[in-house]
């Protein structure tokens, strides 16, 4: 028995899971490994040959470095649960003209629930992965903070963890660049594993194609939504569009149509199957209202809080202040116009390099009256 603990890596089978699983076998661990069959993409429809975290070459991959380096290996089926939560929640988001983000759900509400039921039934006082981030501590409280390599950093996706996660979740490659990390797996022997390319689909979209998904997923959509107007910024309708669920807001590309200038989706109004275009400047809002809100650096957000905000992935963020409503949600004005603020997308709250909390985008305030 380790000294420092027993801990559950999940492992996918990719060069980050490897390479947590061998920093913390090396620092002294006891190590048990476990990787999550999460989806079967032969049951999409989909023409994209299966690949990823649940295909069964990366299953065997996570199996063969839990062999070579001597420590336990389990193999979990969770599809159920991800199917009924995070798929069924993907799709009416969109049925709600909204623009979810499946990968925070799914971190949120399946793998690290998983996790832990599954560390508590094995005795893990630990739960590692592979995530680009790190865990600090304020008074006690546990927070997410960003990971050493500015173009991997995954902590957008890690705010809807909870303190009990946090307090048992550990992240070795959080403090390693991406060409570090690769670089610890070729000295190790792992050089094929260290030239591994990496995925950036949607696990059960891996042929980025989610109207395509969407069709299978309802085969009666795209009659029932077929048709609909296209309405410009005034009001005036301009064309027909194929359904409001297969555009989402800041779209410009596949609107199907030619309109003389470049025009993007500003809103969807599922109510009436419209959706709404306009120019680029008619995408700018300085406001919006978060809600689902997980308070992670803080007991509660303080209100008047400055903050970076942060309304995608990719986003560099804005600076606003958020405050509280009554109704629980976080109101956020922005100090500079903010493109393309979609419902449904995560609302990342930042101070510096940690994660304050975060949020599911509720509405953003229309700057421009209709």
């Amino acid at each position: 028995m380790s000294k420092l603990g027993k801990v559950l890596v999940a492992m996918s089978g990719g060069i980050d899971s490897t390479v947590t699983a061998m920093l913390l076998h090396e620092e002294g661990y006891e190590v048990i490994g476990i990787t999550m069959k999460t989806w079967d993409y032969a049951n999409s429809g989909g023409s994209k040959k299966e690949t990823g975290c649940c295909s069964l070459d990366s299953i065997n991959d996570a199996r063969e470095v839990a062999v070579s380096m001597g420590f336990h290996h389990f193999i979990i089926d969770i599809r159920d649960e991800f199917g009924d939560f995070v798929i069924d929640n993907f799709v009416e988001e969109y049925i709600a003209g909204r623009t979810p983000n499946p990968c925070v759900l799914c971190n949120t509400h399946i793998k690290w629930n998983a996790l832990l039921k599954r560390a508590n039934s094995l005795d893990c006082e630990f739960i590692a992965t592979g995530h680009y981030a790190q865990v600090k501590d304020l008074n006690g409280r546990k927070y997410i903070s960003k990971g050493a390599d500015p173009h991997k950093d995954q902590s957008y996706v890690l705010w809807g963890l909870s303190q009990e996660a946090l307090h048992r979740t550990q992240f070795p490659v959080g403090k390693f660049t991406k060409p570090e990390v690769r670089q610890i797996a070729f000295d190790a022997g792992y050089a094929e594993l260290s030239k591994k390319s990496e995925s950036y689909e949607i696990c059960f979209v891996p042929d980025n194609d989610y109207r395509g998904f969407l069709k299978r997923r309802l085969p009666d959509l795209e009659e029932q939504v077929k048709g609909g107007n296209f309405v410009n910024t005034k009001g005036e309708v301009i064309g027909k569009h194929e359904g409001y669920p297969f555009y989402t807001v800041g779209q410009r590309k596949g609107l199907g149509m030619a309109f003389g200038q470049p025009m993007f989706v500003t809103e969807i109004q599922p109510e009436t199957n419209t959706v709404i275009l306009g120019e680029l400047d008619e995408l700018i809002r300085n406001s919006m209202s978060v809600y689902q809100v997980n308070s992670m650096k803080y007991e509660r957000i303080p209100d008047g809080l400055e903050a970076l905000t942060k309304v995608r992935y990719k986003d560099a963020g804005t600076m606003s202040q958020l405050s509280n409503t009554p109704d629980g949600k976080i109101s956020v004005e922005f100090h500079a116009n903010v493109n393309g603020i979609a419902p449904g997308q995560s609302a990342v709250f930042m101070e510096g390099d940690d994660v304050i909390g975060g949020g599911i985008i509720y509405k953003e305030l229309p700057k421009y009256s209709s």
